[in-house]
């Protein structure tokens, strides 16, 4: 009955041990984080609010480009605030429940994102294979369909995912060496799991990353023999140029998660999946919005036009 206690009690919190190494440099991670994150939030607003405000960018790319920061504002929110808590805090815990739910969000965000990055590749496929037949393919309820697409592919792997799990026993420690609830940290926390749901798992994996990338591939297979038949060097120049913001944020995305979920198991490090974490949970969503927007100059234009409108309202 004793040890049935302790189990049961195990099993009530985990305790993220994420930054326990850097007890010395943890206020100064604190004010970076911090300052990483308000501006991260801040370029996403500005790219949301200039999308939705502005006519001129009610396009099916813009309209991608709202839905990704929407995703990663709600991916950060999810992660930073409760990483920012701990860096301050003596005691750095949370409850069974809260790991669950917070796996669950930041697995459901993640995995739309890799889908809709797949979308994106397809609507620069079409815009540049097929661009008299752009406005009939890309309607916006095709748009709108396909987002909605994303996001369930995304509901069901998440949810699949964090089932599996959680129902796994924990009787062991309840010690977490991460700064959020991860798949490969807490299953290493579990007594035993059985291969089929390692194996699901895994294969969940595979479904989420590999299969939009090797849609993105194809995508760009076509595009790149579309943009070699352009006989203007300005035209191909121009093609090339709004497709490298989706490659870079590719090969960001979809190389950093691949490092973290596709790896055997036995290759598993704590202190590196720590550091790939806080790339793609912090550094990665700071890094997207510069990349897709604030460096695109019909954007700035944009950005430019909305503060006139919004500071000199026309009655």
């Amino acid at each position: 009955m004793t040890m049935e206690w302790v189990n049961e009690t195990l099993m009530r919190e985990f305790v993220f041990l994420g930054f326990s190494s850097l007890a010395g440099l943890q206020r100064l991670l604190f004010i970076v984080f911090l300052l990483i994150y308000l501006f991260t939030l801040g370029t996403n607003a500005i790219i949301i609010s200039t999308i939705v405000l502005d006519r001129a960018l009610h396009t099916p790319m813009y309209f991608f480009l709202a839905v990704l920061s929407c995703f990663e504002t709600c991916y950060t929110f999810i992660l930073v605030p409760k990483m920012l808590v701990d860096l301050l805090a003596q005691k750095k815990t949370t409850s069974f429940l809260g790991s669950s739910i917070q796996m669950f969000s930041f697995l459901f965000l993640g995995c739309s994102h890799s889908f809709l990055l797949a979308v994106m590749g397809y609507d620069h496929y079409v815009a540049i294979c097929n661009p008299l037949h752009y406005t009939v393919l890309m309607g916006y309820g095709v748009c709108v369909g396909l987002v909605a697409a994303a996001c369930a592919c995304g509901f069901t792997v998440s949810l699949v995912t964090t089932s599996l799990v959680f129902h796994l026993p924990f009787r062991s420690s309840n010690q977490l060496h991460h700064f959020f609830c991860d798949i490969s940290p807490v299953l290493k926390l579990a007594s035993h799991h059985s291969r089929l749901s390692q194996l699901v798992i895994f294969m969940l994996g595979v479904f989420v990353l590999v299969i939009p990338l090797l849609l993105i591939l194809v995508s760009y297979i076509r595009i790149i023999s579309a943009i070699l038949k352009i006989p203007s060097s300005v035209g191909r120049y121009k093609a090339f140029s709004t497709c490298a913001s989706h490659l870079i944020v590719v090969t960001v995305h979809y190389g950093c998660a691949s490092f973290i979920y596709l790896r055997p198991k036995s290759n598993y490090s704590s202190s590196q999946d720590t550091l790939i974490s806080v790339s793609y949970t912090i550094l990665t969503p700071l890094f997207n919005p510069m990349v897709y927007s604030l460096r695109n100059k019909e954007f700035k234009s944009a950005v430019r036009r909305t503060m006139v409108q919004t500071s000199y309202p026309v009655n």
